[in-house]
């Protein structure tokens, strides 16, 4: 069982409560974000409601100003047919040629569409008429219709009726006023039919009063619309109860900002239709419409989400630095127990005089100096990541042969490849000269030649080669182990990682060697790669060094 210290578990507990703590910190934004959503949302249909409220309160004047022009266009020649009755009852009324009257406004006279009189006993529904001749099924539509109206519709306040049919498609407009008898009943109907085309002329009369100076005003208050004209604030559409269009403004908005309100059953069953222009939205509500914020909070909150991502990737990779760096330090240890426990056991044989033959003397020795050779070359490259990591790493580049600095590096290194069975060999041209920093490459040479031999079989022989190809100096090291996965090719190269092979096993490493090849080669502008051709049919691992040549 492996067991970790107790920093490293304290570091991993510490880094689950932070990796909680920042989704509960996404979770919270995003509860935020929605509560911020649906008060967006509730704001901005608070916004709609009060915007079709003023469409409704513009439909609502239109309707009123528009039953006002009719009645006062209607009630002239109702009160002269009512004058007419009154003066000689029982006598026929005047047809529409001998109707006099003068109208309420000058503008407009309702006079020359009145086809004709009538009068109507509503106990016995006789229908007397005078003017043009009425057609049968006319009469028989007023017949059927005038009675029920008076009881159902009739308003007795504003002293009239009106009722707009189109009895077999033709389209009539009767108004009238109903007459009380001697004991105060209402018994006779009195009124006149005119053509339903003198609607329009009425309605255009009242939607042309709601301007500058007109005498009604703007159609909504002057403190909502400021400078906006009628004509720019929006459009207005009436129609009867068949759906026949009436009146059309000039202009027309499409807009969801538009509501609809009766003109009034006694005066035909008018409906009229207000929409406001779009763009004014903004002037009728305080401060403006509400924008959406969707896009903004999707934004933040995605935003957040990315940043506790990354939070949570750099945990993630700090808790695997964490035993990266715990597996470093026991495999150092591990590399630095035994050979200062080599050096110290045969150091103690000579100081004791424990030998007990030349050879056994010199033999001590060699293995002496082996061991600190090995450490030497451990201390070169953990100094080597110290200054790494402190990013106070500096070559000296100057030309150099590889030739016999190579050999210099074989002969070294020979005591511990002879330890563990491994030969050297090296074809490397005399000529080859690269600019280079020495001590740099010493290093590099070492650690791929320590790694060639400690994770290569036992009496490997272990090659060197060199040449120059287009420009570029390659060195290579290659060895008879069992080769690297083509997966794990770069992930070799990154600091403290080892292949998953090699971590249970029996051979000591630091995972700094690679990464120390890596960091040299580039800081002589070159590249450290592992060739994608193995040194021999189905083994073996090729490590190449490119640098200028």
């Amino acid at each position: 069982m492996k067991f970790f210290p107790t920093s490293t578990r304290f570091r991993v507990r510490r880094g689950a409560v932070i990796a909680v703590l920042l989704v509960l910190v996404f979770a919270v934004a995003a509860t935020l974000a929605v509560q911020a959503y649906t008060n967006a949302r509730h704001h901005r249909a608070q916004a709609d409601r009060v915007l079709r409220d003023y469409a409704a309160f513009a439909a609502a004047r239109v309707a009123n100003a528009a039953a006002k022009e009719i009645y006062w266009a209607v009630t002239p020649p109702l009160k002269a047919l009512e004058q007419a009755h009154e003066a000689a009852p029982g006598k026929p009324l005047p047809d529409p040629k001998h109707l006099h009257f003068d109208p309420m406004f000058k503008e407009f006279s309702i006079a020359p569409y009145i086809r004709f009189t009538f009068s109507m006993d509503l106990g016995t529904h006789e229908l007397k008429t005078w003017g043009q001749q009425v057609p049968t099924h006319v009469r028989q539509w007023m017949t059927d219709t005038l009675p029920v109206h008076t009881r159902v519709v009739y308003d007795t306040s504003w002293h009239m009726g009106s009722v707009l049919g189109q009895p077999d498609g033709e389209r009539r407009y009767v108004v009238y006023r109903v007459l009380r008898d001697e004991d105060g009943s209402l018994r006779t109907a009195i009124g006149f039919e005119t053509k339903p085309a003198a609607l329009r002329p009425l309605v255009e009369q009242a939607v042309n009063r709601f301007s500058e100076h007109g005498s009604y005003g703007p159609l909504l208050p002057r403190a909502l619309v400021g400078s906006v004209q009628y004509d720019s604030m929006g459009s207005v559409i009436v129609t009867d109860r068949f759906g026949v269009e009436i009146y059309r403004s000039a202009a027309q908005y499409a807009s969801p900002l538009a509501a609809r309100d009766t003109i009034g059953t006694d005066m035909g069953d008018l409906f009229a239709l207000t929409t406001l222009r779009g763009e004014l939205a903004d002037q009728l509500i305080i401060g403006g419409l509400p924008r959406s914020r969707l896009p903004l909070i999707l934004s933040l909150l995605g935003l957040t989400g990315v940043l506790i991502g990354i939070a949570l990737f750099q945990l993630r990779r700090e808790s695997q630095l964490a035993r990266l760096r715990s597996d470093f330090i026991s495999g150092v240890s591990h590399e630095l127990r035994t050979p200062l426990a080599q050096i110290r056991m045969f150091s103690e044989t000579l100081t004791l005089g424990r030998v007990r033959s030349d050879d056994e003397r010199r033999r001590s020795l060699a293995i002496i100096d082996q061991e600190a050779r090995r450490l030497t070359h451990l201390v070169e490259n953990l100094l080597h990541f110290s200054r790494s990591e402190r990013q106070t790493t500096h070559i000296t580049p100057e030309p150099t042969k590889l030739a016999p600095l190579i050999q210099e590096v074989i002969d070294g290194f020979a005591p511990l490849a002879a330890a563990r069975g491994a030969t050297i060999a090296a074809t490397v041209p005399e000529d080859l000269i690269v600019p280079a920093d020495p001590g740099a490459m010493r290093q590099m040479l070492l650690n791929l030649l320590d790694n060639a031999v400690k994770y290569g079989p036992a009496g490997q022989e272990v090659r060197i080669g060199a040449s120059r190809e287009n420009g570029a100096a390659r060195l290579w090291v290659d060895d008879g182990g069992p080769g690297i996965p083509r997966g794990d090719r770069e992930r070799v190269w990154v600091r403290f990682w080892r292949l998953e092979r090699d971590r249970d096993s029996a051979v000591a490493g630091s995972g700094i060697g690679l990464a120390v090849v890596r960091e040299l080669a580039t800081l002589h502008r070159g590249r450290a790669f592992i060739d994608d051709t193995a040194p021999t049919a189905g083994a073996g691992t090729r490590v190449v060094i490119e640098l200028p040549a």
